[in-house]
């Protein structure tokens, strides 16, 4: 089953990632200490919620992953296309803005945020790599996914043929109604295929992020890519959504590592 629970934490796992090197999870808003809206393993530290619960949060989730606070890295998400390449830990080091990193060290645990947005992880078991990106609208139609392809081609020599990546649980199309501006933007970015990824109906607009993602995949060469086609939205008892919660709501967490050796 892709859902595995540790104590209170629920969490899904893909199942092409599910291997005895690699450890991951994206985490359901279950098992948490957080109250209200945000209830309750909200990592997000700038929506609103106690800091003392999303310091208690994270460490929960670092526990299901088995991975100590200090391997964190993480980025301020601001809905870009740079990739930020993890070459140590981040110690004192400022938190950058990024959206999306890539390593090859396993003392390092990737950790990102999300709420409707598109978790995607990238990994190549022949290099030893590994990456996740965050893409909403904005982060998609600025290709975050290819650029971090590109990036983990260039800083470590993966072979897209050799890569899995896998499309988290996010926002539907059936429940991502978009403006003329977002359509603009998509048909910029995607040209003659935009169609594929925009759905008309009723005289509204919605966007498929999953089959927008899976396309910038594709063309840098991943080949091997698994849908979780589990919809934020249609499921408030497992995820934050920020577009079906009217913006007030936490942010579920999602981490990736290479396993360390004993």
């Amino acid at each position: 089953m892709p859902f595995k629970q540790i104590g209170s934490l629920r969490f899904y796992q893909f199942q092409s990632l599910d291997r005895s090197d690699l450890v991951h999870g994206v985490f359901t808003r279950r098992g948490g200490a957080s109250r209200g809206c945000w209830s309750s393993l909200n990592v997000g530290a700038t929506v609103g919620d106690d800091p003392n619960h999303v310091r208690k949060n994270r460490r929960r989730l670092l526990e299901g992953l088995g991975r100590k606070p200090e391997s964190v890295y993480e980025v301020w998400q601001v809905h870009s296309s740079r990739v930020i390449v993890v070459d140590g830990l981040r110690g004192d080091a400022p938190i950058e803005k990024a959206d999306a990193m890539a390593t090859d060290d396993a003392r390092v645990t990737l950790l990102m945020r999300f709420a409707d947005c598109v978790p995607i992880l990238v990994y190549d078991s022949v290099r030893r790599a590994v990456g996740i990106a965050h893409a909403g609208w904005l982060g998609t139609t600025r290709k975050v996914a290819a650029e971090l392809i590109k990036t983990m081609k260039h800083a470590y020599g993966c072979d897209p043929k050799n890569m899995l990546a896998a499309i988290g649980p996010s926002i539907a199309a059936h429940h991502y109604e978009v403006g003329p501006e977002v359509e603009r933007a998509v048909k910029q970015a995607f040209g003659n295929q935009a169609r594929e990824h925009l759905r008309h109906r009723n005289g509204r607009i919605h966007l498929d992020l999953w089959s927008a993602n899976r396309a910038l995949l594709e063309s840098e060469g991943v080949s091997q890519i698994e849908i979780s086609g589990l919809c934020s939205a249609c499921a408030l008892e497992d995820w934050y959504s920020h577009r079906a919660e009217h913006g007030r709501t936490g942010r579920f967490g999602v981490g990736v590592a290479l396993r360390q050796d004993d």
